[in-house]
């Protein structure tokens, strides 16, 4: 019978393979899988984790949720190659707010965006074309919607087909090359943003007021955007409503593009500094979490690393 811990074994050495330390995750994964062998049992259940949380110590929820956030990640690789696994709820334990699952968005549904977002009714029009481009450039660039707001006109070189990003997070400033068709795209706004309102506001995004959007107007017109193509429940007194959120197309835009490597054939470990790069992250780590945090990519990247394994490929 093939153990918990044989499994950990395969898991420490794909994770690792990803750019993780795992030095904490790794104790405590062991001691959760050596409790489970000498229990005789090998497969993931939230019962499991219960039992072994009340033999492990005492703790607060905090340090508990973090636990379990960390035997969800071995759960969730695990299922992939074994059905009688069963991924404990994230609920199981309540902690600190974790960080949230991103929505991945279909290519119709950013489509159907993009075209809603132009319907927006405003005195000229440019509210609509305004939050049709902006969403659109997020969409097929990855930028963080405060990064999108802040360009100025300046910023946006549609000669050289190059957005300047020159106050990201942490302070941090970066190159991010635009396709032809985005250009188009940018170069169609420029000229009726500049009939509408003339070009003596330094902003890239601007309202017919000339001011620039702010991150809470991008994220109300998105909502009712999404409303009304049916993304989130439509709600009274003008309300944002749940579901999927503006920030989503940043990370579709990361999973998508990691996808295509795995498809490719591309050795994602080589094209991942690349993406944190151009994504603006303070770390590779931070563009890895993808990874994990969407079934489909754990999926292949748990076949591509076995693939590996198999040859001898990974230590």
């Amino acid at each position: 019978m093939i153990t918990l811990t044989d499994h950990l074994q395969q898991y420490i050495v794909i994770r690792r393979s990803f750019g993780y330390r795992l030095i904490t995750p790794e104790r405590v994964l062991r001691r959760f899988t050596e409790f489970a062998d000498a229990q005789g049992i090998s497969h993931v259940t939230s019962d499991l984790f219960l039992r072994w949380k009340d033999e492990f110590g005492s703790a607060n929820n905090n340090t508990w949720s973090a636990r379990l956030g960390m035997i969800r990640g071995f759960a969730q690789w695990l299922a992939s190659i074994d059905p009688l696994t069963t991924v404990p709820p994230a609920d199981l334990i309540l902690g600190k707010a974790r960080r949230t699952r991103p929505y991945i968005y279909t290519n119709e549904q950013v489509t159907a965006i993009v075209e809603e977002a132009l319907k927006l009714p405003s005195g000229y029009g440019l509210r609509g074309l305004t939050c049709s481009t902006l969403f659109g450039l997020i969409a097929v660039t990855g930028l963080r919607v405060s990064e999108a707001i802040r360009l100025d006109d300046e910023d946006v070189d549609l000669d050289e087909a190059v957005v300047t990003v020159r106050r990201g997070k942490n302070g941090k400033s970066r190159f991010v090359p635009i396709l032809p068709c985005t250009v188009s795209r940018l170069l169609l706004y420029r000229s009726e943003r500049n009939r509408l309102v003339g070009n003596g506001t330094p902003g890239f995004f601007l309202f017919e007021s000339g001011k620039r959007l702010t991150v809470s107007t991008a994220q109300y017109n998105f909502a009712q955007v999404c409303q009304k193509i049916g993304l989130r429940e439509r709600v009274r007194f003008y309300k944002h409503g749940c579901g999927p959120r503006i920030h989503d197309l940043r990370h579709t835009f990361a999973v998508r593009t990691i996808v295509d490597w795995y498809r490719r054939g591309l050795d994602p470990d080589r094209e991942m500094s690349k993406l944190s790069t151009y994504l603006g992250h303070a770390a590779p780590e931070n563009t890895y979490w993808y990874i994990e945090a969407v079934p489909e990519l754990l999926q292949l990247a748990s076949k591509r690393a076995a693939h590996s394994m198999a040859k001898g490929g990974l230590k």
